[in-house]
């Protein structure tokens, strides 16, 4: 098996050129490359267009990249965490994609499985659908999506071995497992870093062929976006 294990973050994203376009995994501010995002800061790598499910919040997640300018464009469904991101947005700094989540996730899993459009009812008769293609099926009108690609997909696992196989845990499956598949080089850091034939091949979430670099981060801080408590 190929050891597909690099140094750290700074080894594992140094190449990743000015213009690039990203996919950062997670969901909100759970499951995301925080090393990765880091280790990016440091490169001062510039242009990106960025392809995440949000825009992380002002000082956390991709939102750091975007106070730091490195950020062109973003491909999302949700940015309200982020002031930052909105000033940029209404000042005409950044270029945005607004997609609904579910033809996100879609026009994900498209690029990784090689199928380049596909039609969704999400969005027909709103601005989502300026300018696509709009045909009927069975008396309902759809939109024609394409997928998206990335020169890069950054990924965060809860567990990997040396081979690049990838276990995901809890709501970090929402993005992370497609995105991995949909990037020419597909970078995963985990939490847990074993030797290849320590997982349980039915727990495998993505298969080591989709990975190209590994290694095991550290300083997670786990944020969260909105903390709701109830008191007793």
């Amino acid at each position: 098996m190929i050891n597909k294990v690099v140094k750290d973050a700074h080894d594992a994203v140094n190449d990743i050129h000015d213009n690039a376009i990203l996919m950062l995994g997670g969901f909100g501010l759970c499951g995301i490359p925080e090393n990765c995002i880091s280790a990016l800061l440091k490169t001062g790598v510039k242009g990106l267009t960025c392809i995440s499910n949000n825009a992380g919040v002002d000082d956390f997640g991709i939102g750091l990249l975007l106070k730091t300018r490195q950020v062109r464009k973003m491909i999302s469904s949700y940015v309200g965490e982020n002031a930052e991101f909105e000033r940029q947005l209404l000042s005409g700094e950044l270029e945005v994609e607004l997609i609904p989540q579910g033809t996100l996730a879609e026009r994900v899993r498209a690029g990784g499985a090689g199928i380049p459009a596909f039609f969704t009812p999400a969005g027909y008769g709103t601005e989502v659908a300026e300018g696509k293609e709009i045909r009927e099926f069975e008396g309902k009108k759809y939109l024609m999506e394409h997928w998206l690609r990335a020169d890069f997909s950054l990924v965060k696992a809860w567990k990997g071995d040396t081979s690049g196989n990838l276990i995901f845990k809890g709501t970090a499956r929402n993005f992370n497992p497609m995105m991995a598949t949909a990037g020419t080089i597909t970078i995963a850091e985990v939490e847990e870093l074993v030797p290849t034939g320590e997982l349980d091949p039915n727990q495998i979430h993505t298969p080591g062929i989709f990975v190209h670099r590994i290694f095991k981060g550290s300083g997670y801080e786990k944020r969260i976006e909105q903390r709701t408590v109830t008191r007793i």
